[in-house]
């Protein structure tokens, strides 16, 4: 009975675990290249877990990103937050003789298309964690680059 009741409360962890894990949805990317000995990256991460190792990250990095994209995180931020009140929506759409690329949302999420001529590439990520990822830059900012 003993056993049973661990092994309960094991699961019941492990479900609460992978609930919160997957609450915010995943990220997903897939790389395919175009030639005989072509690779393809196909990668799956829980959208939650980012904000967590980004907090992992050595202080130093985390300062020079911010420093880099700070002047632009607030208004990514904002434009995240209110691409996730709108409808599903086409944002850019690119095409010429050898290149296609196509950024739109559909469902909460972000999604980037590129197709050329050597590889295909695919990104989903949730906008809202598009607005955790510039929130936690921001906080990261070196004490003098704070305004």
């Amino acid at each position: 009975m003993l056993l049973a009741k661990v092994a309960l409360g094991l699961g019941g962890t492990f479900v609460l675990a992978g609930a919160y894990s997957f609450h915010e949805g995943v990220i997903r990317v897939s790389v395919d290249e175009h030639r005989a000995t072509g690779e393809h990256l196909h990668l799956v991460v829980p959208a939650a877990l980012v904000p967590v190792a980004m907090r992992l990250a050595p202080q130093h990095a985390m300062e020079d990103a911010a420093r880099q994209a700070g002047p632009w995180l607030p208004t990514v931020r904002r434009i995240a937050k209110e691409l996730r009140k709108l409808p599903d929506a086409e944002l850019v759409e690119v095409r010429d003789a050898e290149q296609f690329t196509r950024v739109r949302t559909q469902d909460g999420k972000l999604l980037l298309d590129v197709e050329g001529p050597g590889e295909t590439v695919h990104i989903a990520c949730p906008l809202v964690t598009v607005e955790h990822l510039s929130d936690e830059i921001l906080s990261r900012r070196a004490p003098e680059s704070r305004q």
